[in-house]
């Protein structure tokens, strides 16, 4: 499983700082390298078509990480002791730390 959040976290996709909500959108902005009105508008067009656009922005909120790489279904799930963050320079979680 922690494959599984690496992975996801290695795509540099984070959700944003400029949030309304959970902030995906303005992480899908950032990304794609847009204004984030535009991406806003987009996805208000969507909600109102046939299609599961609320619920992709649920998963994607559970999904993707926030600015410091905490995933929050990996959190719900009982994920890793650092909040999810990835260490620096490819340390391992608990590389580093005194023994008792």
């Amino acid at each position: 499983m922690d494959s599984f959040f690496n992975s996801i976290r290695s795509t540099g996709l984070r959700r944003g700082p400029r949030r309304i909500l959970g902030g995906v959108l303005g992480g899908i902005a950032d990304r794609l390298d847009v204004d984030v009105m535009f991406v806003r508008i987009i996805f208000i067009v969507l909600c109102f078509l046939p299609g599961p656009a609320v619920l992709a922005y649920l998963v994607a909120w559970c999904l993707i990480p926030d600015q410091n790489g905490s995933i929050i279904l990996e959190n719900l799930l009982g994920g890793p002791r650092n909040g999810g963050a990835v260490p620096p320079s490819g340390e391992q979680p608990g590389q580093g730390e005194p023994t008792a």
